[in-house]
């Protein structure tokens, strides 16, 4: 078994190399890329697709992109991943105002699934439940 990557998942990781460590592993038929541990892109189909959310989007449309969509049980499916511009696939340079977008995007979603679950407010005794405890502390 060939632990060589392809040379297009090379050149990405490349063009990705100046955001921090790169690390990429195969997922369903594609290849998924980590930044500094933080899951931002994904290569399917020979095309390079970055973590997008509503602030970047516009970004990704205005520049002729098309969003990653696959074919779910229950129809097209759509993960918020945008490919990069044509020309971001030239140079570091040119992908980094690219990959930071999709490394903040990224960075804001892990966040939203980490954030903690506020405990239920314990119930208030009410005043009358009060004077009883208060009372049984007394006796005590």
């Amino acid at each position: 078994m060939s632990t060589a990557t392809p040379p297009f998942v090379d050149h990405c990781v490349e063009l990705l190399a100046p955001l921090g460590a790169v690390r990429v592993r195969r997922m369903f038929g594609g290849w998924g890329f980590y930044v500094d541990e933080v899951f931002m892109a994904i290569l399917a189909n020979e095309r390079l697709y970055l973590k997008t959310d509503a602030d970047s989007r516009a970004a990704f449309e205005h520049a002729g992109c098309q969003p990653f969509v696959y074919d779910g049980k229950t129809g097209a499916v759509a993960l918020g991943y945008w490919s990069a511009p044509a020309e971001a696939l030239d140079s570091p340079p040119g992908m980094a105002p690219w990959a930071r977008l999709a490394l903040q995007a990224a960075l804001e979603a892990r966040a939203a699934r980490l954030k903690p679950i506020k405990p239920a407010a314990r119930p208030q005794p009410t005043p009358r439940a009060r004077t009883a405890a208060t009372k049984a502390r007394r006796r005590t």
